[in-house]
């Protein structure tokens, strides 16, 4: 029989926080959804969060509330500075509560930290000091003590409100180098004034915060606190100065949560979202620091993807309470499967940041590559089944053909899915080979799981002829066969090696010592290409057709890549466009100044510059067979499109 909550003692325990009960110790933190409108919880909030409840989260802390109007740092943060709100958060308070969810919400000024505009001019950004911010180059306005005051009362207001909506506590902002934590940081905060000397006055502002909120609420209300335990900066938060805090806030909070990182520098932001590269629950020691030296409930979060890392963390009495939004964000019904006894059909979360921070980064409704249900849910959110039963037919067995065969079997449709290979996967197969992208095959497993749950037939080593399509007469053909390297015009004179990155990760080819990797795409492929050969001892220039390396990454991806190149000392060359080779020359152009730029004494060039679509059957069917496309085949781009466009088909036939 598989195993059931009885195996997961703790992480499906309640926990008592003040005089709300959680159902189990599952959380949603608060993260950014780009969803709200006008500033507004709207219907797509609603039915988001609707779906982790419905899911079983024990507990959802809803995305920071603005509690001044200099707290806008974006165009779509929720702000909880009037009573229109109220509406709003009442419906997800609500939605909640019939599912036996608690739900908080954050409440917050960032400060210095205003990464973009509201409506086009920047906005004036404050904080403790005038202290510049070094990622959004942000020189902030010193607080004088009117404004303090009023961003006080505004952290009481908000709370009030959210309140008076259902909302049952609130969390206390306090980490990534936001407002609270700049005025508790010496090296942030310059004031002369009783808001600067010794952590006392340093923590002033967070006094003041908890009272106007304790004052402003019900014996009732929860009240915790998010704090960095370590801000993974030379002048950031250490963790002795963030446990010190936590230790002289805790007899008026509810609890504290503990993460890692800061907003203020890009090496500090990766721990907002960290990457795969990151460790799994890599903050579980720290928390273990923290419990013991705190007595209340103690919540950490930072990469706990899956229900088994969480059981073990808190096995350990290491934390109370374990922060797993990717994880719900990439399968809802996760509290729900593994009660149940399914924890083998939970749709793994790969930590790849591409539809979640990745979106939010854009400006886009989060979402995720594996589930981009997600943030539709009022679009995708419940499949329906189809009108007419048909027979279906997908070729190629890649993300897209996964995606689009579970999702049209789904529906009700009788699905064969072939694949030319032995194995399915398309290029996920490659991807998950470059370095700390191994996570990224999940990708793959949890599409196969997906066939397996919906019956659909599959055919492996199976390579599909128009001939064959046309004698099965199906009444619709996906095609998702994907795409193979593109190799663009260039001079190319002498006897210099030419290869591919596909034929690097496959091992087909020995290449030379001194290589010049090509990247056009500005994507994983060509860093990680450079990193692999730097590793194996070749001499390794970069040559980047874009602005940046990884320019169109999400960027807590691209920025712990950057530094691990750094750290490997591989020369990187931006603004490079192949122009030709010879026997041992690359000759590349500027792209700006159309300059030339030449490398000497090379060995291998190395291509990364993209892929072009194999679509060569469909001219050859029957008119009365329907005809889709999905993914690469379509217009080669990412895994994400590919399992978006999967779905959509699904839905289409």
């Amino acid at each position: 029989m598989p195993a059931s909550k009885d195996a997961y003692p703790h992480l499906f325990s309640p926990l008592q926080i003040r005089n709300k009960r959680l159902k189990n110790r599952i959380m949603s933190t608060g993260h950014d959804t780009s969803m709200p409108t006008d500033n507004l919880v709207n219907e797509q909030l609603v039915a988001y969060h609707k779906a982790r409840a419905e899911g079983g989260a024990g507990l959802i802390i809803l995305q920071v509330a603005g509690v001044h109007e200099s707290a806008r740092y974006t165009s779509h943060v929720l702000m909880a500075t009037d009573d229109d709100c109220i509406a709003g958060y009442r419906r997800i308070a609500d939605i909640c509560h019939a599912n036996g969810t608690v739900v908080f919400s954050q409440i917050f000024h960032p400060g210095r930290e205003i990464m973009e505009s509201s409506d086009g001019p920047l906005a004036v950004a404050y904080s403790a000091s005038a202290t510049p911010n070094e990622r959004f180059h942000v020189m902030p306005r010193t607080l004088d003590q009117k404004m303090i005051d009023e961003i006080v009362a505004g952290y009481g207001e908000a709370a009030r409100r959210l309140e008076a909506a259902g909302i049952d506590g609130v969390e206390i902002v306090a980490s990534h180098g936001y407002l609270p934590s700049q005025f508790l940081n010496p090296r942030i905060n310059r004031r002369t004034d009783q808001y600067n000397g010794d952590i006392a006055d340093r923590l002033r502002f967070m006094d003041e915060i908890i009272e106007a909120v304790r004052a402003r609420t019900s014996e009732n209300f929860v009240v915790g606190m998010r704090i960095s335990a370590d801000e993974r900066d030379a002048d950031g938060l250490t963790e002795e100065e963030s446990l010190q805090a936590a230790q002289r806030l805790q007899d008026r909070l509810d609890y504290v949560h503990i993460v890692a990182g800061t907003s203020a520098t890009l090496g500090g932001a990766i721990h907002i979202v960290p990457p795969m590269a990151v460790e799994a629950a890599y903050l579980a020691n720290e928390a273990a620091r923290f419990k013991s030296k705190l007595s209340i409930a103690l919540f950490v979060t930072g990469r706990i993807n899956a229900p088994q890392e969480a059981e073990l963390i808190l096995a350990r009495g290491q934390a109370d309470v374990c922060g797993m939004t990717r994880a719900l964000i990439c399968d809802p019904q996760m509290p729900n499967k593994t009660s149940s006894g399914e924890a083998d059909d939970v749709r793994a979360c790969i930590a790849c940041n591409q539809a979640c921070i990745g979106h939010f980064h854009k400006g886009f409704p989060i979402s995720c590559i594996q589930r981009p249900e997600t943030g539709r849910e009022l679009r995708y959110g419940v499949v329906t089944a189809a009108q007419v039963k048909k027979q279906v037919m997908v070729i190629g067995g890649g993300p897209a053909g996964m995606k689009a065969a579970a999702t049209a079997a789904q529906r009700g449709h009788d699905v064969s899915l072939y694949e030319a290979t032995s194995q399915l996967g398309g290029q996920v197969l490659l991807a998950q080979l470059l370095p700390r992208r191994s996570e990224f095959g999940g990708a793959s497993t949890n599409l196969q799981r997906e066939l397996e749950l919906a019956n659909v037939k599959v055919f492996k080593n199976t390579r599909v002829t128009a001939q064959i399509i046309n004698e099965a007469k199906p009444d619709a053909v996906v095609f998702a066969t994907g795409a193979k390297p593109y190799t663009p015009c260039y001079e190319a004179g002498g006897d210099l090696q030419v290869v591919n990155a596909w034929q690097i990760l496959r091992n087909e080819v020995k290449v030379g010592r001194s290589v010049v990797v090509v990247d056009w795409r500005c994507d994983w492929i060509g860093p990680g290409i450079a990193e692999i050969l730097t590793r194996a001892g070749h001499n390794v220039q970069l040559a980047v057709n874009g602005l940046n390396v990884g320019e169109i990454l999400p960027l807590y991806v691209r920025d712990n890549m950057v530094g691990e190149m750094h750290k490997l000392k591989i020369a990187v060359t931006t603004y490079a466009r192949l122009y030709g080779c010879d026997d041992s020359t690359v000759y590349m152009q500027h792209t700006a100044s159309g300059e030339p730029i030449i490398f000497e004494n090379i060995d291998t060039l190395v291509l990364c510059t993209g892929h072009e679509s194999i679509d060569d059957l469909a001219d050859q069917l029957d008119d009365s067979i329907a005809i889709h496309r999905a993914g690469d085949c379509l217009a080669p781009r990412s895994a994400e499109e590919a399992i978006y466009e999967g779905m959509k088909v699904g839905w289409a036939i």
